[in-house]
């Protein structure tokens, strides 16, 4: 019987033709075991990967843009400092009453009125794109 040892999370496999018995399991964390159960070429390559998982409400380009030019007149921010729809607040410099500005700022520019609940949660040019339009499109309903 050949016996590997792997790393991974979770695995197990069934074989289709009921003539060959092919069982195999493979759990835990940092190791398992895979038997192949006579099988002569079983192989595996399992690799570590990392996966990031972005979900975005994908603001119109124009929204984002608008956002990023409001932010950078409250924040005066400088000529060759960019900002982004990843841009965060906070690492633009932003204290908490730049932030109620900006939220004000927003508001007026959109013609909106944001909750200040929603307002607090804000942290990325992106996020308050997407509240924005969340806002516009609510009220268009």
């Amino acid at each position: 019987m050949a016996t590997n040892t792997l790393a991974g999370t979770s695995l197990s496999m069934r074989s289709l033709t009921p003539q060959t018995q092919a069982f195999t399991s493979l759990s835990g964390r940092r190791s398992g075991l895979i038997s192949s159960f006579g099988r002569k070429n079983v192989s595996f390559n399992l690799q570590p990967r990392q996966i990031r998982l972005q979900i975005s409400c994908a603001a119109k380009p124009e929204t984002v843009e608008k956002v990023c030019d409001i932010v950078k007149k409250q924040l005066a921010v400088s000529e060759g400092q960019t900002v982004t729809a990843e841009s965060t607040f906070q690492k633009l410099g932003a204290d908490s009453l730049d932030t109620v500005e900006i939220v004000m700022a927003l508001e007026e520019a959109f013609g909106i009125a944001i909750e200040e609940e929603s307002a607090q949660t804000i942290t990325t040019v992106q996020e308050a794109a997407d509240l924005i339009e969340d806002i516009i499109g609510k009220k268009s309903s």
